[in-house]
């Protein structure tokens, strides 16, 4: 089973993703933590690396190689706002494709809490990388990330709790397996 679950930041897909691997014995590979592995790796904080991103659509494909590469595998939870994109583009269908969206005021406050700071520089931050990706998105794949027309389940997470937020996902993927 492949499943890929994308959404902006604070929208909760990694919560998601990690339940979603756990209940069905699933791989989680997450682009978001592939990129922050890239950034200390090259010694530069997020804002920097997605500075860098944005000059060198290097990082975007070796993202994309990776998610690729375990995706071949099966048996996955693919995380990444390009997750379903990724393997549209690539030929590899995955049994569904969920993207989840909230609020921008809730995804900062959940941003906020997530790295211990305040609103205000979380939204700061969070305008800035959700600019950059757009733009590199658009300039390296042109892919417009508010199109969802390629994803199955669109969930507005602000409205339930995580655990209701789940069983929606997970009604959806029994159904799928069925």
């Amino acid at each position: 089973m492949i499943i890929t679950i994308g959404g902006l930041p604070g929208t909760g897909t990694t919560t998601i993703a990690k339940l979603i691997s756990e209940k069905y014995n699933l791989d989680h590979v997450c682009a978001g933590f592939i990129f922050r592995d890239m950034a200390k790796e090259n010694n530069m904080s997020l804002k920097e690396f997605s500075e860098y991103a944005e000059a060198n659509d290097k990082v975007d494909y070796e993202i994309d190689r990776r998610q690729i590469e375990c995706a071949k595998k099966g048996s996955i939870v693919l995380e990444g706002r390009l997750a379903g994109w990724v393997l549209e583009n690539n030929n590899i269908k995955a049994d569904l494709s969920i993207w989840l969206k909230a609020d921008p005021m809730v995804r900062c406050k959940r941003i906020s809490l997530r790295e211990n700071e305040g609103i205000e520089k979380a939204m700061e931050e969070m305008i800035l990388r959700e600019n950059s990706e757009k733009k590199r998105y658009n300039e390296i794949y042109d892919i417009n990330i508010d199109d969802l027309s390629i994803y199955d389940i669109i969930i507005e997470s602000s409205k339930w709790d995580i655990n209701g937020v789940f069983k929606l996902i997970d009604f959806a993927i029994g159904n799928k397996i069925q």
